[in-house]
């Protein structure tokens, strides 16, 4: 299961893990849109309604997965959103928003994957979607960024806890992704700083070592190794697919 599926990274995933036989459920708030992708991708691809702010769609998804696929194998906890703001100008409202999505619900659903894995007796694999912004502070980014530094957190001690049932737990964090979101990311930036729409994009694009924005179909030989019984000795690991904009 692959949650915010219906596009973007996401979207890459479940086309990649169905590539390699995987039966893969399209998680996503938005049914319609995962429905449409799942249709794309395939028969082997459907989609599951997925609002990760709230327990009980958490719950019904996984069952919801079961019921289908007679197990679940493998969580990939994908659904973030993204706010820009000076620190002074930062709301309750957006940092409890992005906090719901990016941290409790990364943390929620690896917990229902996690009990259901352990009921099934045969381990699995959680991979969280972590970010760059996870490993350092940027200026206008602070919400964004804690939460992402969160979800490495959150990946770290779970991966010690788990792997005890079989369950390996670890992260990607990508750097900066070219499509739909940052085009959002960009039209953020293009009003705090002043800039020409595009100008924040061609700004950090040149910025990147491998000297482009990275794709979806960058980060699916990573995903697919995660979730592969070749990274069973790995776990809390949190690896970085950013073209070389930072190493650890």
């Amino acid at each position: 299961m692959i949650t915010g599926a219906a596009r973007g990274i996401g979207r890459g995933f479940a086309e990649a893990y169905v590539a390699e036989g995987a039966t893969v459920a399209i998680g996503d708030i938005n049914m319609e849109a995962a429905e449409n992708a799942a249709a794309a991708i395939g028969p082997k691809a459907y989609a599951v309604h997925l609002d990760v702010t709230d327990q009980s769609s958490i719950d019904a998804a996984v069952a919801s997965v079961v019921m289908k696929a007679g197990k679940l194998d493998i969580l990939i906890n994908n659904a973030a959103l993204f706010d820009a703001a000076e620190t002074v100008d930062i709301t309750r409202g957006s940092y409890e928003k992005l906090y719901a999505v990016n941290v409790a619900g990364t943390l929620f659903t690896m917990q229902a994957a996690a009990r259901q894995m352990i009921s099934q007796g045969h381990g699995g694999k959680i991979i969280n979607m972590a970010s760059q912004a996870g490993r350092r502070g940027e200026s206008l980014v602070l919400v964004y960024c804690s939460t992402k530094a969160a979800v490495i957190s959150m990946t770290q001690s779970a991966g010690l806890n788990l792997i005890k049932h079989g369950i390996n737990v670890n992260a990607i964090a990508p750097g900066v992704v070219d499509g739909e979101h940052w085009e959002h990311v960009d039209s953020m930036f293009a009003k705090l700083e002043g800039k020409k729409p595009g100008q924040k994009k061609a700004e950090v694009a040149a910025g990147v070592p491998a000297g482009r924005f990275a794709t979806p179909a960058d980060l699916t030989g990573m995903a697919i190794f995660l979730a592969s019984s070749e990274s069973d000795y790995i776990l809390s690991q949190t690896y970085n697919v950013d073209g070389g904009q930072w190493m650890s």
